[in-house]
């Protein structure tokens, strides 16, 4: 398994956090969901520092290589990552004591209050 992660310095972007947030909303969730090779993909945000980004976990290193979807973000925010890391997976968990039911539809861009 491979980790990639990959965030924006919002400061010269023509986007920001709210408008990023109506994009997972309206189309990037939905286009993730299913992706080939992907486990799973979530988006970060500092609101405090004015950052952006998402964390993906891959099946392998080759799926992470294969290109993704158009970079709709790049085109909203006006540049590419300004940071991008790439890791080898060394074991991984999943907790069985917390409360989540699951993650798909977790997240302030779910909440209908932010």
């Amino acid at each position: 398994m491979r980790v990639v992660i990959v965030w924006w310095d919002l400061a010269d972007s023509k986007a920001g956090l709210d408008e990023l947030r109506a994009f997972l909303r309206e189309e990037a969730v939905e286009r993730f969901t299913g992706h080939p090779g992907l486990v799973r993909k979530t988006w970060i945000s500092d609101r405090a520092a004015n950052r952006w980004g998402a964390v993906f976990l891959w099946e392998s290193a080759e799926a992470a290589d294969r290109p993704i979807l158009p970079p709709r973000a790049v085109e909203l925010i006006g540049y590419p990552p300004t940071h991008r890391a790439a890791f080898d997976v060394e074991a991984t968990v999943e907790g069985a004591a917390h409360l989540l039911a699951a993650l798909p539809g977790l997240g302030l861009a779910h909440d209908p209050e932010s």
